[in-house]
């Protein structure tokens, strides 16, 4: 199990750029939503009692952070740009570079995101003893911004470097800082922030940056999370397979469990029998599954329900 990343009261790392784009910025359109559909999703959630929750991307949209599928607005809809993939960061020291140089930029914008209402009123939730365990496949904290508990946060926290070499793990505003003293007069003019909180930046501007080796053993540095193409901690998926069993429902919000590591979780719902109840604006992978889909803002739908 990750335990959950502990942030500690935001402050500027650089004199870099650090405005957010506005809050729904990467939400992308929704008509109003259905007053059945609401009513049916309170009486699952008040007839819970141990509910199991799984959060995606379209949470954090909400804070105005961008998400990869998300119709009109999502980074595959907006450019052709992809993700790094885990082979290509271990194999290759010019990819890393690259990739840390636009990490670097991105990291001020990315790392002063707040919690939004949805993720207040699940700690509410927490609080209340409706919640009984969350979930996330997002990296960006805000979860534990929060001050949620009862967390796994599935794809680990960019929060958190780990080295290849060691395992030990630091704190990324630690390395911000020591990228700052290897590279004091490194600019570079760039694009807007990605999903996980790198850049759009020309590939030779990222030339003359200088990465740190780890401060411990002298190993590989890497954000703390899941690349597309490496996989989820065998302990880890064991850990919510557990939870998952303690749990008598399942919430998903903002996500369209595309990818298999939150899936699973569904198919395992299925096979269980545990009622699942779907929050998200667009079709997902597990709509078969549930027996209730509601169209919509999370933070706005989660305002209606009460935990009773």
């Amino acid at each position: 199990m990750r335990l959950p990343c502990r942030v500690p009261p935001l402050h500027m790392t650089s004199s870099r750029r650090t405005s957010t784009a506005p809050a729904g910025m990467f939400v992308p359109e929704c008509g109003s939503i259905d007053k059945r559909c609401l009513q049916l999703l309170q009486d699952f959630v008040s007839q819970a009692t141990r509910l199991f929750v799984i959060s995606g991307a379209g949470l954090s949209t909400e804070s105005g952070i961008p998400d990869y599928r998300s119709e009109g607005v999502g980074l595959y809809a907006r450019t052709d740009r992809r993700p790094i993939q885990h082979v290509e960061f271990v194999r290759s020291a010019k990819s890393r570079q690259r990739y840390w140089a636009r990490n670097f930029l991105g990291w001020p914008q990315f790392s002063s995101h707040h919690p939004n209402d949805a993720h207040r009123i699940l700690k509410h939730w927490e609080e209340r003893g409706k919640l009984y365990w969350l979930v996330t496949q997002n990296v960006d904290a805000l979860h534990s911004k929060a001050r949620q508990k009862r967390l796994t946060e599935l794809h680990g926290c960019a929060h958190r470097v780990v080295c290849l070499g060691c395992g030990s793990i630091s704190a990324r505003e630690e390395l911000q800082r020591r990228f700052i003293e290897l590279n004091p007069d490194w600019r570079a003019q760039h694009g807007a922030v990605a999903p996980d909180g790198d850049v759009f930046l020309e590939d030779e501007l990222a030339l003359h940056f200088r990465v740190p080796s780890c401060a411990v053993c002298g190993g590989i540095l890497k954000p703390e999370v899941t690349f597309f193409g490496d996989t989820v901690n065998k302990d880890t998926v064991q850990f919510v397979h557990n939870k998952l069993a303690e749990s008598d429902a399942v919430l998903v919000l903002g996500s369209s469990l595309q990818v298999y590591s939150g899936y699973r979780f569904l198919l395992a719902a299925k096979d269980r029998k545990i009622p699942v109840a779907i929050v998200n604006i667009g079709p997902t992978r597990a709509d078969h599954l549930a027996q209730l889909k509601v169209s919509g803002r999370c933070a706005e739908v989660l305002s209606i329900i009460q935990p009773l």
